[in-house]
């Protein structure tokens, strides 16, 4: 029996161990050993609870479940669906498809439960999850043991499902078969699991009722663990170049990819890894393309990885074998732009004491990669655009042009249209450049990839700094999924290694090691916890930013307590909360969306708490 493990008070010496005895089959409560308590004050949600978050709008055609929009489906319409997608595309591609569906729906689940239930103990909230799964219908789970370290970040489990209409739908259409068959509800799963820790975690399917057994078993836990987890990562990718090893093999042995006729930048450390419908809309872009010779403009904030996209272009197009050759625009003074992109000839100009060809030789049959175009010259502009149009070029102080056959790839962090409009930026060169463009989404639309970009940079910067770490606490991973990050996957990349630098060996990453500088901590707002003390919640979209310390947070409770101390006498967890929410929204002057800011709160869980506080 696996044992569940919850901190006590706040003393990381002192641990209270419980194993999950048992898993009630009508209340789905969870239960202690013996006395068949709740685990602790923080409950989780029961079924009733989240029955109570699922709405019907029958008059306007709409179905809600906290919020997020739902649809029912008949079981048998699913069926025909799976089926015409293994005939048509095959059984490979269907898994991965429906694998990835789950995924979606899993880490989408994990968010909606954590913003409806945010003071509840991320132990109990984790259980929440298969009640959830159940409610909409998709099997009915049954714990027969996990083990989940909220402090430490680690995570095993074992479960039955009863009941999964998607392994019945594909036994009626295909028969008993020999392998398992739930891949949609595997999917929903490691989404959910891998949301609420912070970290991938692979299940296996070892038993299936689509292979004749009575109930379908699964196997969780982290994904390094796990042997051979690249054909489990292989169903959850897009593409075949999204990276499969990124959590198995340890990179110091992976043979590193060189940039060749540049600087050889090794690319080893920057793996594609993700899963998101976002992220994948560009992978798929990304391969139509890469056979071609089309010139590739990428779009989209700075530190969304549009450099590793551009090489991942190269390596899966014609020109694999040929250099990439990559150069960041704004790093070049407008003095020697056209020396570095054209070359020079000796005797050009004062210091060209030798011969040396641009960029554009050097990429001679192979890439050429322009990163923040948008910032060369007017002058710059008209040079590139000549040696685009003509495939040649002339060194500074050359007498003769020099025939190049390169393939450009561009990005810009800008709106180049924009850039147009305001004379800054040579229209027809844009329309030169945006044969094939490629929007790159930043991170804060494709959350469902952060916990396995946090559990990959974890385990990258480990082996990088010789350090062992266990995992993230929940309060950690809370902050960090919800974190707005203006920096995207470059300053998720920077606050993990800072993490793994921070924490103790053998010890999580925790919160206080993640925001360190002022520029990257966030405002923290004060909410009721169940057990009725003021809790600090990190709400990482505010645009306002402010350092995690206690005289910071202290100020933050002062600024609010002093009108309503002055008004109560006999001080109970109902009046403390009802004055706080009234006096949130009084301050807001009754816009209920900045009161639940200033609570560190959603509008929907402000609206929750409000009808509790009026009478039936």
């Amino acid at each position: 029996m696996y044992d569940l493990v919850k901190q006590d008070g706040g003393d990381m010496n002192k641990r209270e161990r419980i194993s999950l005895a048992e898993v009630s089959r009508t209340t789905g409560k969870v239960l202690n050993r013996g006395d068949s308590e709740h685990l602790n004050e923080g409950a989780p949600p029961t079924l009733e609870d989240i029955t109570q978050s699922l709405h019907f709008s029958p008059g306007d055609g709409r179905i809600w479940l906290n919020g997020q929009r739902m649809q029912l489906l008949h079981m048998s319409s699913l069926g025909s669906l799976r089926r015409e997608l293994i005939e048509s595309i095959g059984a490979e591609r269907t898994r991965g498809l429906l694998t990835r569906v789950g995924y979606s729906a899993g880490a989408r689940d994990a968010q909606l439960l954590r913003e409806r239930w945010p003071d509840a103990d991320p132990a109990a909230l984790f259980s929440a999850g298969p009640r959830m799964h159940s409610l909409e219908g998709a099997v009915k789970v049954e714990a027969l043991h996990f083990e989940f370290d909220v402090e430490l970040g680690t995570y095993r489990g074992e479960f039955l499902w009863h009941h999964s209409g998607e392994g019945e739908v594909h036994a009626a259409d295909f028969g008993i078969g020999t392998e398992p068959a739930c891949w949609m509800q595997t999917g929903y799963a490691i989404g959910y699991t891998s949301s609420m820790i912070g970290r991938l975690t692979i299940y296996r399917e070892i038993e299936c009722c689509s292979m004749g057994h009575k109930h379908c078993r699964l196997i969780g836990k982290p994904a390094d663990e796990w042997d051979n987890v690249e054909e489990d990562l292989r169903f959850l990718n897009a593409e075949a170049f999204v990276s499969t090893t990124a959590y198995s093999e340890p990179q110091a042995h992976r043979k590193a990819a060189i940039l060749k006729g540049d600087d050889e930048r090794p690319y080893a450390d920057k793996e594609m890894v993700g899963v998101s419908p976002a992220f994948n809309a560009a992978c798929h872009m990304l391969k139509r393309v890469a056979p071609t010779t089309a010139t590739v403009l990428f779009t989209g904030e700075s530190g969304v990885g549009k450099e590793l996209f551009a090489y991942m272009l190269h390596q899966i197009g014609r020109r694999k074998g040929q250099p990439f050759v990559a150069v960041n625009c704004a790093a070049i003074p407008e003095t020697l732009i056209e020396s570095e992109l054209f070359g020079v000839e000796r005797g050009a100009f004062t210091g060209a004491t030798v011969s040396r060809p641009g960029r554009f030789e050097r990429a001679s049959g192979g890439t050429l990669f322009l990163d923040e175009i948008a910032t060369l010259s007017l002058v710059a502009q008209g040079k590139l655009l000549r040696a685009l149009q003509e495939g040649e070029i002339e060194r500074v102080g050359g007498v003769r042009s020099t025939k190049v056959d390169v393939r450009l790839v561009a990005a810009t962090n800008v709106d180049l249209r924009e850039e147009i409009r305001q004379g800054r930026f040579r229209e027809d060169l844009f329309f030169r450049l945006n044969v094939f463009p490629i929007h790159l989404p930043p991170l804060r639309d494709r959350r469902d990839d952060i916990p396995l970009l946090m559990g990959y940079f974890m385990r990258h910067y480990g082996q990088k700094h010789q350090r062992r770490l266990t995992g993230f606490t929940a309060r950690a991973v809370d902050a960090l999924l919800n974190y707005h990050f203006p920096g995207n996957i470059r300053e998720l990349q920077n606050l993990v290694e800072r993490g793994v630098i921070y924490a103790n060996e053998d010890g999580p990453i925790d919160l206080p090691h993640l925001f360190t500088s002022g520029e990257e901590a966030q405002a923290s707002y004060f909410s009721l916890a169940q057990t009725g003390r003021l809790t600090s919640t990190t709400n990482a979209g505010s645009a306002a930013t402010a350092t995690l310390t206690p005289a910071a947070a202290g100020k933050e409770l002062l600024d609010v307590l002093p009108a309503m101390l002055g008004e109560a006498k006999n001080w109970s967890l109902d009046t403390l909360e009802s004055t706080l929410i009234l006096a949130a929204v009084k301050r807001a002057d009754g816009n209920l969306s900045a009161a639940a800011r200033m609570l560190g709160l959603t509008r929907p869980q402000l609206s929750y708490r409000m009808k509790k506080l009026t009478p039936e």
